[in-house]
């Protein structure tokens, strides 16, 4: 999410070129290459992980032929070796080009990739009938929306870590803030639609209770409420915290006390956001709800 978010961020939401552009961003090398990195590990990992669970032991799972038979029979395994790919190839890139808009778009096809095949091996890639279809793609459009919520607050993390010591660089990251209101609005829309259409096929008007009487349901509540709570943190930051921020610029005002109020708040949501991503992952490894009648 962070090699597609904010690799796309950087591409949008800053100038082009000069100052508070991504251009002079050096550590946003060392954030895609380390995001590429972690994708390609776990990816590996997790492929020799189920081998390994499937065939009975790591011995057995980390065997040619067993690891073969999982490629070519299994959706996850094509999966994991289109993410290794993709993410070996970003974080080659990311190695060997200087921050720029050809790193950054090539980061941001090849993170797009990454998480579209992540949906693939969902929950919505098992449902059957027509109605498939319509689940994968609601599937990879919630992901890739909240990659771009994600990659955005780990972008805005490292900008406010920087902020204070430049006004152009401060009236650059104001901007970013201000445009991202727009973008953030486009996003809870496509979530909260996405999530109304994998909510029909996981747990169905007939199975409402649930949500308050089984795992699955109780994971899921508890990701709702965390995105609430992101939702309620992400409007503070809209609504009153860079406005703020702006008038301390428009005024030549110190903007120390609206700079620190804008960290602490991203650095919660931020948090909280990777929240719901292991609520998310914990998600997945359970039964849904409309499975269980």
């Amino acid at each position: 999410m962070i090699l597609f978010g904010s690799s796309l961020f950087l591409l949008y939401a800053l100038p082009r070129e000069g100052v508070g552009s991504g251009t002079q961003l050096r550590w946003t090398r060392t954030l895609l290459a380390a995001a590429a990195g972690a994708v390609l590990f776990a990816s590996l990992a997790g492929l020799v992980t189920q081998t390994s669970i499937l065939a009975g032991s790591l011995s057995e799972g980390l065997k040619p032929d067993s690891l073969r038979a999982v490629i070519t029979t299994m959706k996850f395994g094509p999966a994991a070796l289109v993410r290794s790919a993709a993410a070996a190839l970003a974080l080659g890139l990311a190695l060997v080009l200087q921050p720029g808009r050809t790193l950054f778009g090539t980061a941001a096809l090849l993170g797009l990739l990454i998480n579209a095949s992540i949906a693939w091996m969902g929950h919505g890639a098992a449902t059957a009938g027509p109605g498939g279809l319509l689940h994968t793609g609601a599937d990879i459009l919630h992901v890739l929306a909240a990659a771009v919520w994600i990659g955005a607050l780990v972008m805005f993390l490292g900008l406010l870590r920087g902020s204070g010591r430049e006004p152009a660089s401060d009236a650059a990251l104001h901007r970013a803030l201000e445009g991202f209101g727009g973008v953030g609005s486009a996003l809870v829309a496509v979530l909260i639609a996405t999530g109304l259409v994998n909510s029909w096929f996981l747990v169905g008007l007939d199975h409402l209770s649930g949500l308050w009487t089984t795992g699955y349901g109780q994971l899921l509540s508890l990701k709702l409420g965390l995105f609430a709570v992101m939702l309620g943190l992400a409007a503070a930051n809209r609504f009153r915290h860079t406005p703020a921020l702006g008038a301390a610029l428009q005024n030549q005002a110190g903007t120390a006390v609206p700079l620190a109020d804008l960290r602490r708040s991203v650095l919660i949501e931020t948090v909280v956001g990777f929240a719901v991503l292991f609520v998310v992952a914990w998600l997945g490894t359970q039964e849904p709800i409309s499975a269980m009648s």
